[in-house]
């Protein structure tokens, strides 16, 4: 048949597994150091949404269609991060509850506030992913999205259960910032394993993971298409 067909890249253009949340993230990681960085254990996969906000300007003129893309206007982004963790300890739980501090003589208590502070209230988070067909330790795939100054807007939740592991759900939420207006608290790599697009034209990922796809968009080290922890 004609149309009842799928791409012949399926399996290389797969997203494998649930994924894990990360404080920080450079593909150059190890095993070890990716192990450091992982905030917690999930139940149920994690749930990534970033929904534009659009005025239409030509609403109130007369005579004038409705969604002229001309006139359409992107306002902002609600970008959000959402799920369940099943493990938790002191650090998590302060980024669950959000606008929280250690207590100064007791580390293992967390104390929660009335007040935001944008200094240390906010903090980003990368969720990264197996991608393609190739996801050995060194060369592999990866999704990877990075959500720029989350805050906890869930609140802090905990369900236990009878013979039950105890469940936290959590949703961030990702901030602009008065210092960069502009910038959109979210960015997104899909990186290619070094096998998988290996057909010699030209778009071999090299071993910095820049996700070079053969377009001429190769990135560089200023972490405009490799996801480094000097990004914002």
């Amino acid at each position: 048949m004609r149309f009842t067909k799928i791409p012949e890249a399926t399996f290389q253009q797969l997203q494998l597994n649930a994924g894990i949340l990360l404080d920080t993230f450079d593909a150059s990681m190890g095993k070890e150091e990716l192990n450091e960085h992982i905030i917690g254990a999930t139940s149920g996969g994690v749930n990534f949404s970033a929904t534009p906000t659009y005025s239409d300007f030509g609403e109130d003129i007369d005579n004038c269609p409705v969604n002229v893309k001309e006139l359409k206007k992107l306002d902002s982004w609600s970008v959000t991060m959402s799920g369940t963790f099943v493990t938790i300890n002191e650090k998590l739980a302060k980024r669950l509850i959000g606008a929280a501090d250690f207590d100064e003589e007791d580390e293992t208590k967390i104390v929660p506030r009335n007040d935001v502070n944008s200094q240390t209230d906010f903090e980003d988070i990368w969720w990264v992913g197996d991608y393609s067909d190739s996801n050995d330790e060194i060369t592999g795939g990866y999704v990877a999205i990075h959500m720029l100054n989350s805050l906890s807007t869930g609140g802090f939740s905990s369900q236990s259960g009878n013979r039950e592991k105890d469940q936290f759900a959590f949703e961030f939420t990702g901030h602009y910032s008065i210092e960069d207006q502009d910038k959109v608290p979210f960015e997104i790599w899909i990186v290619a394993g070094e096998t998988a697009n290996n057909d010699g034209d030209g778009g071999d990922p090299d071993d910095d993971g820049d996700g070079n796809d053969g377009d001429g968009n190769d990135g560089d080290d200023g972490g405009d298409t490799e996801p480094d922890d000097e990004n914002p």
